[in-house]
């Protein structure tokens, strides 16, 4: 795909997704989801970690409101889903490690989008805002289901209908993401957290990820037994024969990915 509302790049393992519309916040349009469905896609193939970030000020400020000729023109059900759906899934169901480096302002489906990632890392200039009441509107773009289970209900409630911006600091504390870095360290951290990610052990992180979420569905005695399939698999890998070896010798471990 030519990448017009974002720039896509692939080195040593590492896939990041740059959304660039910096003049408008990197506000979401109809093009701009497409291309992010596209690039996670792409970004497990091509790599074993996923980094989502935006350029200029804002990480991402949500639905760009002009996008359809005027708001009250847009249809908002058939928007949601036949073009956030999409571009949710890929996130979510991408099997390598995601990350979001949230940059600074991250609002409405942009502060969902990030949510839905496995893992944000945030300046501590950046924020989060709810802000679908402030136009009488309901949290979309999965905030619904992402907030309630990273911050808990009474906290995901009051951010949805207060519509109060929380800070990267607060929402570390709350554990609404991963953590909140200084500004002058964000981009070296944030790089520094994906490249671990991307040297690891990649099929290891892939059931991880499945046996996380498929927790809020299955009582203990179906946990278990997921999670002694899954380690069944892990067991059989070359990471794992790698790690065992690694932590034998005493020296780092060295993984494929496989």
């Amino acid at each position: 795909m030519d990448y017009q509302t974002l720039i896509f790049d692939v080195a040593d393992g590492l896939a990041v997704v740059t959304l660039n519309r910096p003049e408008q916040m990197n506000a979401l349009t109809t093009q701009m989801r497409a291309e992010i469905e596209h690039a996670f896609t792409q970004g497990a193939k091509l790599a074993r970690c996923v980094v989502v970030t935006g350029a200029g000020s804002a990480f991402c400020s949500g639905q760009d409101l002009g996008d359809s000729g005027s708001a009250g023109a847009m249809n908002l059900e058939r928007t949601l889903r036949d073009e956030y759906a999409p571009m949710l899934r890929a996130i979510v169901n991408c099997p390598v490690p995601t990350i979001a480096a949230v940059n600074g302002a991250a609002a409405g489906a942009g502060a969902n989008l990030a949510l839905a990632t496995d893992v944000v890392i945030a300046s501590e200039k950046a924020y989060f805002l709810q802000a679908f009441a402030r136009i009488g509107l309901i949290p979309d773009a999965g905030g619904t289901y992402m907030l309630p289970r990273q911050m808990g209900a009474a906290k995901a409630m009051g951010a949805a209908l207060f519509a109060d911006k929380i800070s990267a600091r607060k929402a570390d504390e709350w554990g609404m993401i991963w953590e909140a870095v200084p500004d002058d360290t964000f981009a070296t951290h944030w790089r520094d957290r994906a490249m671990h990610l991307a040297m690891g052990p990649t099929a290891a992180y892939a059931a991880t990820k499945h046996a996380i979420r498929a927790s809020w569905g299955n009582s203990l005695e179906d946990q278990l037994t997921l999670e002694a399939r899954e380690q069944g698999k892990s067991g059989q890998t070359r990471d794992f024969k790698e790690g065992v070896m690694a932590f034998m010798q005493k020296r780092p471990a060295r993984f494929e990915g496989r």
